[in-house]
């Protein structure tokens, strides 16, 4: 049996009265546990405060899809407090060595407010730390979640362009080779100097030109050029004229470029130019891929603000559009984005990527209510001496007994595994955080969420922190 003395070399006893101690071992219970036993399961009803006294212990269970485990030692004190809103045990107790511990009846917790003001104190403390602590993990997987979600967003984003370049890279090597073994055939043969400045001006020509044809007026030219060449008997016309049609060349610059030419040289001469179009064709794939490549690497250090002071004056509107440009691959084609911006820069002084958590948090919300179908509408304007940004949908809206809640921490509409709702929630923390505020108007076919920041004159240096 526990006594008074090893009660108090926990440290929330070990000043208390006397009367106090004993009142309290009075009404707990001491049960010993062997390696591996639950005292205490997920789903329990909340009715134990428990003081481990010897031993070492486990909480484990399940976070929006992850098992969590936390360890217990000998001398902290866990399981429900005063004034605690806990409904059930969300996590299962294990003993992870034989060892002891007393548990306190959660129905007796308001008499020991009366009779323990400073164990009270010190539980109340205690619990504090224990959801900042809760909070703290949780926001940290939540901003692991979000990282994830726009990584694997960005990946699929630089797969197409990268592949692309790569598919056009393996194309020139080809294509190369094919331009060389036609010059060499070409300048074998009796060519005069006025037929190889007539094919050289084709070739340049459509080197410089780009066709605007649709696919179905250029499928006909493809058709009449393979038809005037097949009637000069240049046999597999048809190798040739996609390229050339896609080139730009016209029957009329086909027919007088083969004027004087003798079949084979008129071969070579097409496959030069086809070649040399393609190898062109290909440069532009490459370039518009690695150009695309180039801008998501500058979106993504514009939304981390990589390489840039953690705190500065934040041009609003560019930090939205990096948002945007960041979540394109959530933008579906059937997703309007209309944006409403003042034209005089509005500046906020913020930590920059903390601010696109924010859009970011608000325009996934957005799309997710859309069901992929709809109209996302961002607006910003100055008011007084703040600024306002509006991210609203055109989405079912939010009922009324949900939008009391939207903001409490781990409140979420959610299924398990999709979200533990902090995201609104921690939006509120980020905008408090720099002296502003987030109201939420909501009815069908029009949610609004106004974000209000104190603006800042873009001249003043910025205010390091």
């Amino acid at each position: 049996m526990i006594s008074s003395s090893e009660l108090r070399s926990n440290a929330a006893f070990s000043d208390l009265p006397e009367e106090q101690i004993l009142w309290f071992l009075s009404c707990a219970e001491e049960i010993s546990v062997h390696s591996g036993e639950v005292f205490v399961r997920a789903g329990d009803p909340p009715d134990w405060m428990f003081v481990f006294l010897e031993g070492a212990f486990q909480w484990r269970g399940d976070f929006g899809g992850d098992t969590v485990s936390l360890p217990v030692q000998a001398g902290e004190i866990s399981g429900v407090f005063p004034f605690s809103r806990m409904k059930q045990f969300t996590v299962t107790g294990r003993a992870m060595t034989s060892g002891r511990l007393l548990r306190f009846p959660a129905a007796l917790l308001p008499e020991l407010v009366h009779k323990m003001p400073g164990l009270t104190t010190r539980l109340v403390s205690m619990m504090a730390d224990r959801i900042r602590e809760g909070t703290r993990i949780e926001q940290q997987r939540d901003r692991l979640v979000s990282l994830g979600k726009l990584a694997a967003g960005l990946a699929h984003e630089l797969n197409n362009p990268s592949s692309a370049a790569q598919r056009a890279s393996s194309g020139m090597h080809h294509a190369l080779l094919k331009m060389r073994n036609a010059i060499a055939e070409l300048w074998r043969r009796p060519v005069q100097e006025s037929e190889k400045t007539r094919i050289e001006a084709v070739e340049a020509s459509l080197l410089q030109s780009s066709t605007s044809l649709d696919s179905l007026a250029l499928s006909d030219l493809e058709e009449q050029l393979g038809a005037i060449m097949t009637s000069r008997g240049i046999a597999n016309s048809w190798e040739l004229s996609a390229a050339l049609a896609e080139g730009g060349m016209t029957t009329d610059m086909l027919v007088s470029l083969l004027r004087d030419l003798d079949t084979e040289t008129a071969r070579s001469a097409l496959t030069r130019i086809s070649a040399a179009v393609e190898l062109s064709a290909l440069l532009r794939t490459v370039e518009r891929g690695t150009a695309r490549i180039s801008d998501l690497i500058k979106t993504v250090k514009d939304y981390t603000y990589m390489d840039q002071a953690p705190v500065q004056n934040v041009d609003i509107v560019r930090s939205l559009e990096t948002t945007l440009s960041a979540l394109a691959h959530l933008l579906q084609p059937a997703i309007k984005v209309r944006r409403s911006f003042q034209p005089v820069p509005l500046f906020v002084n913020a930590v920059g990527n903390e601010l696109n958590q924010v859009w970011t948090n608000l325009i996934e919300n957005a799309i997710e209510a859309m069901l992929g179908r709809g109209e996302l509408r961002i607006q910003t304007f100055r008011e007084d001496r703040n600024v306002v940004v509006q991210i609203g949908d055109d989405g079912p809206g939010i009922p009324p007994e949900v939008e009391r809640h939207i903001f409490d921490p781990f409140f979420t509409t959610k299924s398990i595994g999709e979200g533990m709702g902090l995201g609104l929630n921690t939006v509120q923390t980020i905008v408090r955080k720099h002296g502003g505020s987030i109201h939420v108007n909501s009815r069908p076919g029009d949610t609004r969420f106004q974000v209000w920041l104190p603006c800042v004159d873009p001249s003043a240096p910025d205010q390091q922190s």
